[in-house]
């Protein structure tokens, strides 16, 4: 799987953080990112940006906002070939808060949306490419989108000037037939666009999914550190880069990360394989139900949640 054009992106600390509200001790995120530095990651996911109209500082850590100061306190300058990401959700950021590439160590702005929001993430991508920043536009929960809805999205990204466009497994949900369909759907609708995969993992095929991708032409791939992200978590980084055997990229270092920083959170929240997990992904359902079940003194009565979940499908 050596091809050139591969770029890797780490997801640990944006994605990560959506299971503790991002509360990542300084020491944490220096930690993921000297480890990206020195494994050659192409990117690094450091937090969302987001208005503070939207979020409270009390509730949540600065990697929710990520403002330079921050930042800059974790990477200075920044002068490594890693370049760093931070992800905007359409809503929950105000355009002024995005300030010019010239003033920020963020190179990359992804902007996530739903399929009904395109026009809107259509237009703050290509403010942030008029501010310098390189930008994707992230398709979620492109799962439960019908196929008439979803060609409409696309038609109206393969018109905008936004380079990039990822396929997103939101739900963790689809096998590696429809991820392949998906993005040779993509890659049909887009044409000139580069494509990017974001797996979850609830089924255990974010790896599987994601060499599909790659396979199909997706030349993006995000991964995180031991799989740390939201409920099932993401494709495993470290099982990627050993995948890929690409000379430009080390394993060693997101072992050492993994060991220090990574690890250790997992005696304080349950990320990973866990069977409320993957029957949201069976049932093509949002994790938020199963992250909730986790939560509570019934995490390990499996049946009594399967149950719950099945009533809930047959209300829809």
């Amino acid at each position: 799987m050596y091809k050139k054009d591969i770029k890797v992106m780490d997801c640990t600390v944006r994605d990560g953080g959506l299971m503790n509200k991002w509360q990542f001790s300084d020491e944490f995120v220096r930690g993921v990112y000297d480890s990206c530095v020195e494994a050659g990651i192409d990117y690094m996911e450091i937090g969302y940006k987001s208005s503070e109209r939207a979020f409270s500082r009390d509730e949540v850590g600065p990697w929710k906002f990520c403002d330079d100061k921050d930042l800059r306190r974790i990477v200075g300058d920044n002068n490594t070939s890693l370049k760093l990401s931070a992800m905007a959700d359409i809503g929950r950021i105000d355009p002024e808060d995005i300030p010019p590439k010239s003033e920020s160590v963020i190179d990359m702005m992804r902007v996530a949306c739903y399929v009904h929001q395109v026009d809107k993430a259509v237009w703050l991508a290509e403010h942030c490419m008029d501010k310098g920043y390189e930008v994707t536009i992230n398709l979620m929960a492109v799962s439960k989108v019908n196929e008439a809805d979803l060609d409409e999205a696309l038609a109206d990204l393969a018109k905008s000037k936004v380079p990039t466009i990822y396929v997103v497994d939101s739900f963790g949900s689809l096998y590696c037939e429809s991820i392949e369909k998906l993005v040779l759907k993509y890659k049909k609708a887009l044409p000139g666009k580069e494509l990017g995969i974001h797996a979850h993992n609830n089924m255990q095929l974010a790896m599987s999914n994601t060499i599909t991708s790659l396979m199909n032409g997706a030349t993006m791939l995000d991964a995180t550190l031991l799989g740390m992200g939201r409920g099932a978590g993401n494709c495993p980084i470290e099982i990627l880069i050993a995948f890929l055997k690409n000379p430009k990229y080390r394993l060693l270092p997101l072992l050492d990360a993994i060991q220090n920083h990574v690890k250790p959170w997992q005696e304080k929240i349950d990320w990973g394989y866990h069977v409320p997990y993957l029957i949201t992904g069976a049932l093509n359902e949002h994790p938020r139900s199963a992250m909730k079940w986790m939560d509570s003194e019934k995490k390990d009565d499996f049946v009594s949640f399967m149950k719950e979940m099945h009533d809930y499908e047959l209300l829809e």
